[in-house]
């Protein structure tokens, strides 16, 4: 069994800048982390490969430092990974950013399984994986929350959908993407750490790539166009109220009803 996680590298706090112009995140200088989704991705193939043994790769795309979730990876029992990396990469929307990971995945070579976070914390849309799929023209599945069984032509699974939960049996080679309760994601090992911290991480860039065109990627090969990026606006107004017990929750229905929370 082929397995192919994909995993990105978010933002790890919420002060984060935007580019006014081009409406991108400014990710040079703060501090990152694994998508969370991701790690839920990872432990799910390494559960397989515990059962139908095989080898599991992870492609990540990124600037340089990006690679710093790869080396996460490695430490928690991923075989090998690759950075896709490029300037001309930079800015992408999710349907470039989508058709150039379907293109470093053709670059990695064939797999049986792709693996996807439900989504990143940094864009929320839950659209990467599924396009991924699309572009490479296999089946998929989202919103998986469990794997029922497996043999070497199909996997089942159970999808957690908005008002039914639903199995499917899709066959090889496919791409789900799982919910955070699949499995409980196992912490990285320091023994592994150690072994795997010269590890090479190959990068990927655009001239490596089968697609040559450069109004595929990046911001050339967004449709998406951001109008206006900014942050909320903070709100550390607050108020202090004394009174007895019979006092303060009147106080406290009126207040919910004038904020509309209940009505009258």
């Amino acid at each position: 069994m082929n397995i192919l996680v994909c995993i990105k590298q978010v933002p790890g706090t919420s002060e984060v800048e935007v580019d006014e112009k081009t409406g991108v995140l400014k990710r040079d200088g703060i501090d990152s982390k694994m998508n969370p989704y991701d790690l839920y991705a990872i432990e799910t193939a390494l559960k397989i490969r515990e059962t139908q043994g095989g080898k599991i790769k992870v492609l990540s795309m990124g600037p340089p430092q990006a690679a710093q979730v790869i080396r996460e990876a490695y430490m928690m029992g991923v075989d090998e990974g690759a950075l896709l990396t490029d300037r001309k990469f930079a800015g992408a929307d999710v349907l470039a950013t989508a058709y150039t990971l379907s293109q470093g995945i053709r670059k990695m070579g064939d797999f049986d399984l792709l693996l996807c976070g439900k989504m990143t914390t940094d864009g929320d849309t839950a659209q990467v994986g599924p396009e991924i799929a699309e572009f490479l023209q296999i089946p998929h599945v989202s919103n998986v929350r469990k794997i029922l069984s497996m043999d070497e032509k199909a996997i089942t699974v159970e999808m957690d959908m908005p008002e039914t939960v639903e199995i499917q049996e899709v066959l090889f080679p496919c791409l789900i993407t799982v919910e955070k309760d699949i499995y409980t994601p196992r912490l990285p090992s320091f023994k592994l750490k150690l072994k795997t911290y010269n590890q090479e991480i190959p990068h990927i860039t655009f001239k490596d790539l089968e697609d040559q065109d450069i109004y595929h990627y990046g911001l050339n090969g967004s449709p998406t166009q951001v109008l206006k990026v900014f942050p909320p606006p903070k709100k550390d107004v607050s108020e202090v109220w004394t009174g007895n017990g019979d006092e303060l929750g009147k106080r406290l229905a009126e207040k919910l009803k004038e904020l509309k929370f209940v009505r009258e």
